[in-house]
């Protein structure tokens, strides 16, 4: 169902689409892959990052400073999460460039230079907020088809949906609403390029559908913990990606819970 591609090289541009070139940050792991995907995106007002990727990594910072070319803009944050976000401050820093975030942005340290809201145009690329990961989850999307993902479709692995910030019903909404959508390749977070993405977003769903139910056959004939449901449906050996799974789980439950499926009870959960 999910695509590979070869370790990238480090502190490097490559181009991936027409005006669009990829860095990508040398903080590989079981939730990131290969490291966090930044785009250098050319406009027509000039040049703008999207994700900085994360503090800790001066060399991928070094990169994206060096290739700004000679009319960079700005500064695009899908998300807070720090792999994302976390060089946006030091990079502003370094350069003076305006970082722009989600409205809704829930860091009340970091002050923004300019907020944005769902349908929004900046420079030549729509803003989409797609709640679900993160309740500030921002999407870009040009109008030739190309659609920065994020971290709400990537196509090396399906996202996680952590409670409180992250919420599985409106993770589920936002895929209905770029499923509906004609893009033609997605740019995610983390992972190589997807064409044709329908398709894989129609998988994504289909996939949370199926966890969903398997939640609800779990609890048909009795009460049980989320750490019990998730090691039922899931059956993952590996502690962070079990842990990851019983976050997934607690998401779906509250999903149930809002359609009245469910019922919580301590720590337990039974059917209604």
């Amino acid at each position: 169902m999910f695509f590979a591609e070869p370790e990238p090289p480090r502190a490097q541009c490559v181009q991936v689409a027409e005006g669009i070139q990829r860095i990508v940050a040398n903080n590989p792991g079981k939730m990131t892959y290969h490291g966090t995907n930044t785009y250098l995106v050319d406009t027509s007002e000039g040049r703008y990052v999207i994700d900085p990727g994360p503090v800790e990594d001066s060399g991928h910072l070094d990169a994206i400073i060096r290739n700004l070319g000679t009319s960079p803009t700005g500064i695009l944050v899908t998300h807070h999460h720090s792999d994302h976000f976390g060089a946006a401050p030091v990079l502003r820093e370094k350069t003076g460039l305006p970082v722009y975030v989600s409205r809704v942005f829930p860091d009340d340290a970091f002050q923004p230079d300019g907020v944005l809201e769902d349908a929004e145009m900046i420079a030549d690329l729509t803003v989409l907020h797609t709640p679900g990961h993160a309740s500030d989850h921002l999407c870009f999307a040009r109008r030739d088809g190309v659609l920065f993902s994020g971290d709400h479709i990537m196509s090396w692995n399906s996202s996680i949906v952590s409670p409180p910030d992250g919420n599985m019903h409106d993770y589920c909404a936002q895929l209905q609403r770029l499923i509906a959508r004609d893009d033609k390749i997605y740019l995610p977070g983390h992972g190589p390029v997807l064409r044709n993405p329908q398709p894989y977003a129609k998988r994504l769903l289909a996939n949370r559908e199926r966890r969903e139910a398997e939640i609800l056959a779990h609890l048909a004939n009795t009460s049980d913990t989320v750490k019990n449901i998730a090691a039922s449906v899931y059956r993952k050996s590996d502690p962070h990606i079990a842990m990851a799974a019983e976050r997934n789980v607690a998401a779906h439950l509250e999903k149930l819970l809002s359609e009245s499926q469910v019922v919580q009870e301590g720590t337990y959960w039974r059917r209604n």
